[in-house]
């Protein structure tokens, strides 16, 4: 039986005395992988006549799937929205640094900015695998400026634009080329959303529906036209209305097209959403939600001032603030600790609809 490295095999690792997630049950197991794959034993050892190259006691930890945090806008001191020559080091940075919070996919995410700094910083941040060297790049989430001045929230009013004449000349005209964007949020009752929104969905980019004052209808109707995602639910929107339940109502909603789902992140940071609140959306439509951290340049920080894209923040204790105001600008919490509280918010346990290993796995 070979068990050294050839030259041109890659090495089998095996994880030992650990427990992983099958069919809602947690199973005592090992588990082989190579280069990023999970092996089947049987064959490993019976057609390949192989056993591990290298071996890791788990000490009967869970073994899971990495976390994706689909919104987060630098940490570590980084800021993705500052038109630097250092952005491409700066994502290297972040991603190593975030693989210690559990998470192995990221979308960087570039706040309300002028055209000037999409156009400098989008090439620097290529769609990149995942390793040991960080977490992978899944693309980027572009979170305005195509959105509402009432529910800007931290982002700056000066830069906030809507769409004109010819809608997605507009957006080329703001972002540039979008080969490496993955997410656009995007208010959709601004005027040619719909035609925006077409447009972004048949290249394949996910359209999210967020810091608006869209009513339900309106919410419904973007739906209808591709967008499948609602960035930071209850933050940056109409709040809850039992005559017009506005962007929350689509959880629930009724007339979205045959097979669409909708998904919608959460900040459970403890700061931006009550417990109460994660409890209704995640028993209103538990297959949806999608946590995200929305963190900041002053994640891993300490108090005082930070960047956010155009603003200056001010971190104190827990929260993070548009400096000289209340206004929440985006959260300092990792992603490990936003599993935990919310895992405490909901009563859920691991098992139930496999949270830890799905909560965060959005495709």
């Amino acid at each position: 039986m070979r068990n050294g490295q050839g030259a041109a095999r890659a090495p089998v690792l095996q994880f030992t005395n650990c427990r992983i997630l099958r069919g809602r049950k947690l199973l005592r197991e090992d588990l082989w992988v190579r280069e990023g794959r999970i092996l089947d034993p049987e064959k490993l050892f019976f057609e390949e006549r192989l056993v591990a190259d290298q071996q890791r006691d788990c000490g009967g930890c869970i073994l899971a799937p990495g976390f994706i945090d689909v919104q987060i806008n630098g940490g570590f001191g980084i800021d993705f929205s500052q038109a630097t020559e250092e952005v491409g080091s700066g994502v290297a940075l972040v991603a190593q640094r975030i693989l210690s919070h559990g998470v192995t996919s990221f979308c960087p995410t570039l706040v309300t900015s002028p055209p000037e700094v999409y156009h400098k910083v989008l090439p620097q941040i290529p769609v990149k695998s995942g390793g040991p060297h960080g977490a992978g790049v899944l693309g980027v989430h572009l979170e305005g400026p195509f959105i509402s001045r009432e529910k800007r929230g931290a982002h700056p009013e000066a830069h906030l634009r809507s769409f004109e004449a010819n809608a997605f000349h507009d957006v080329l005209a703001t972002y540039g080329p979008l080969d490496n964007v993955r997410i656009v949020t995007l208010a959709p009752e601004l005027g040619r959303s719909h035609e925006v929104i077409q447009a972004l969905t048949a290249r394949g980019i996910c359209v999210s529906l967020g810091h608006s004052v869209a009513d339900l209808q309106a919410a419904e109707e973007a739906v209808q036209s591709g967008a499948t995602f609602i960035t930071h639910l209850f933050n940056a929107m109409l709040p809850f209305h039992h005559r017009d339940p506005g962007i929350v109502g689509l959880l629930t909603s009724d007339r979205l097209p045959p097979g669409r789902q909708i998904f919608y992140g959460m900040i459970s940071d403890g700061m931006h959403t009550n417990p109460a609140a994660l409890r209704i959306a995640h028993r209103a439509h538990p297959q949806g939600l999608v946590l995200v951290t929305d963190a900041i340049p002053a994640l891993g920080l300490g108090n005082g001032r930070h960047t956010l894209g155009q603003q200056e923040v001010e971190v104190d204790g827990l929260t993070a603030y548009v400096a000289g105001t209340k206004t929440l600008s985006g959260s300092i919490t990792p992603m490990d600790v936003c599993v935990r509280h919310f895992l405490q918010a909901t009563g859920s346990q691991i098992l139930d609809q496999q949270e830890v290993v799905d909560i965060t796995n959005y495709k």
